[in-house]
């Protein structure tokens, strides 16, 4: 069964151009040219992946992504946010309101086919069945509702935080340099530098609380996650 994508942008020739790509790709599609039909066709047919331009005439495209991302019911589903604003700054603030990729107009159509073949292809299941929850010392992550606990308190993590947190933990005890996690946790070409890897390991670290210390920074690589809860590499 075809994939289906939520393409939202109020620009008209472009809806119809990413529109008919994708369907020639072998993609259905849903349109939208504001926030609000956006969130009409998600609360009806919830699409696979959502293509959010942030410039809309309504509700802003980051506002919509937060609430994406804020509720249990849709924050699986992946977003690419497609923008004309290309500033580093503008890139981390839409990767910590939990976007899975940030492509900057005017793009290649057919590289943004390719992003979105290799988002969908990270979000399918593997052959291994994973465990719903992964369970260390006091933390606790719950896979399947992408919540994570530091005991009997909920982590208040970003899409983004979350996904960060669960590579480290399932990798426990390897060093992950900063180009691996770029790789894995932001996607192939995301257009970030390894400093945004730092300013989130950082914040992801000071909600991390007694459990801070579990990430260590390896100098000049980038950072392994202790191999057991009492911080032993």
């Amino acid at each position: 069964m075809a994939e289906t994508i939520l393409i939202v942008d109020d620009e008209a020739d472009l809806r119809r151009l990413v529109d008919f790509n994708l369907r020639a790709s072998g993609f259905e599609t849903l349109l939208a040219a504001t926030g609000r039909e956006a969130l009409q066709h998600i609360e009806a047919t919830p699409p696979d992946l959502v293509l959010l331009d942030l410039m809309l005439p309504d509700v802003q495209g980051k506002d919509i992504c937060r609430q994406l991302k804020q509720d249990p019911r849709t924050r699986h589903i992946p977003v690419i946010m497609l923008t004309a604003l290309g500033d580093e700054i503008d890139r981390v603030v839409g990767f910590e309101l939990g976007a899975d990729d940030y492509v900057v107009k005017p793009f290649s159509v057919r590289e943004l086919t390719l992003r979105i073949r290799a988002i969908l292809k990270r979000a399918v299941p593997g052959s291994e069945p994973e465990p719903d929850n992964i369970l260390f010392g006091p933390l606790t992550i719950d896979l399947t509702r992408h919540r994570a606990w530091l005991e009997e308190e909920e982590l208040t993590l970003t899409a983004l935080e979350f996904k960060l947190l669960t590579t480290f933990v399932k990798r426990r005890g390897h060093v992950q340099t900063r180009e691996r996690l770029l790789d894995d946790v932001w996607g192939i070409d995301a257009g970030v530098t390894t400093r945004t890897v730092d300013t989130h390991v950082k914040r992801l670290r000071e909600k991390l609380g007694q459990m801070a210390a579990c990430v260590e920074t390896v100098r000049g690589v980038g950072y392994r996650f202790a191999e057991s809860p009492d911080g032993d590499a």
